[in-house]
């Protein structure tokens, strides 16, 4: 891939939440379910282009970073993203932030709070690429609003690179992504902003896009190794799970390929995440903790990427390109995936002996 190439494709995915970009070929996981057609699915009307939406609590609004020309432009002059909410009969849209660059929001399960990253206030650094983990943008802080954007509260203050956040179901914890010295961790805190501390401290594993289990302690995300980013391609991702103390670190993945973008589904057991089979084809897979086998959600010959369900279990949505070119015009998609049963009335407790665990890593100094 040329240089000039490779930088199209990081604009066009500048509204993604920062995770290395796969570009060459893998193979399904071993043993998955192909049924070779997509359940029932639309694309949402009248919405602003985006690529990563997270699901409210009355399943029916996502919130996005989505293109807008008020944005601080990407660095190759594209569109960047503001935060957005909309209803996913895109009836409904409106924005929450109005000035600097966005990236990953989420919101509070009482239905009346969201959070947010944003450069807003550290328009002075450099712009960054949330798409590279080699220029990050330093100065993307987490902020907390009304779902309308009034009654803004920012919670972190360091100008680090913050985003990647979630919280918990419960409404009590949120937990981020935050580089310090080229090395990313998840970290955790109070939805308030107190009680902040580090998750993850290894050097060679890069933790990030961490979402809570419905017990409110277990956190499912991906890490790519350092010594793979920039030299094998595609991005070696694995997918883990660790309590938010930093204890029983297990590993749910043990492949080669691009497994990325966790996200669990409301039963306790199943996650959706994305795999790249070519370099133009990225599908969105179901996954079990528990160990049983992994099945294919979509089918289509671009990409598919960053997955949610609804936390009524029936709902998937995801962002799919659907224009002519290799990551172009990024639309979200939902899928009625009710007939798959994962969601709530199936519930079960997160299993700490799922998985393999992980040796004691060595804590950075």
């Amino acid at each position: 891939m040329t240089t000039r190439g490779y930088k199209t494709i990081l604009s066009a995915v500048a509204v993604l939440c920062a995770a290395q970009i796969a570009v060459a070929a893998d193979t399904p996981p071993k043993g998955a379910i192909e049924t070779g057609k997509e359940l029932p699915l639309y694309m949402i009307p009248n919405i602003p282009e985006a690529a990563e939406a997270y699901w409210a609590p009355d399943s029916r609004h996502l919130i996005a970073q989505t293109r807008d020309k008020d944005a601080v432009k990407t660095p190759f002059g594209g569109l960047g993203a503001l935060t957005y909410i909309f209803s996913d009969d895109g009836k409904e849209v409106w924005r929450v932030n109005d000035r600097g660059q966005d990236a990953c929001s989420f919101f509070f399960p009482d239905g009346k709070r969201v959070i947010w990253t944003s450069t807003r206030d550290n328009l002075n650094m450099p712009v960054g690429n949330w798409s590279d983990s080699n220029e990050y943008p330093q100065g993307g802080e987490l902020y907390t609003s009304d779902w309308d954007g009034k009654n803004v509260k920012r919670l972190t203050n360091n100008q680090y690179y913050e985003a990647e956040v979630s919280v918990s179901p419960d409404g009590q914890w949120i937990a981020f992504g935050r580089q310090i010295n080229g090395n990313m961790d998840i970290w955790v805190m109070k939805a308030d902003g107190t009680e902040e501390h580090q998750v993850t401290k290894t050097d060679d594993w890069q933790e990030g896009a961490p979402f809570f289990m419905k017990d409110n302690k277990t956190i499912i995300f991906r890490a790519w190794l350092k010594e793979d980013y920039g030299k094998v391609k595609p991005t070696p991702m694995t997918i883990f799970t660790i309590e938010r103390d930093g204890t029983n670190w297990r590993r749910h993945t043990y492949d080669r390929g691009m497994n990325w973008h966790p996200t669990p589904a409301p039963d306790g057991r199943h996650y959706v995440y994305v795999r790249a089979l070519n370099e133009t084809n990225w599908e969105i897979y179901l996954g079990d903790l528990a160990g049983g086998p992994h099945r294919r959600l979509t089918y289509n010959d671009q990409i598919d990427i960053l997955a949610h369900i609804s936390p009524d279990g029936k709902k998937m949505n995801w962002g799919r390109a659907t224009g002519e070119k290799f990551m172009s015009n990024i639309k979200t998609f939902v899928m009625d995936i009710s007939s798959l049963d994962v969601g709530p009335d199936k519930y079960v407790p997160f299993n700490p002996n799922w998985g393999e665990a992980m040796p004691a890593a060595k804590a950075k100094p």
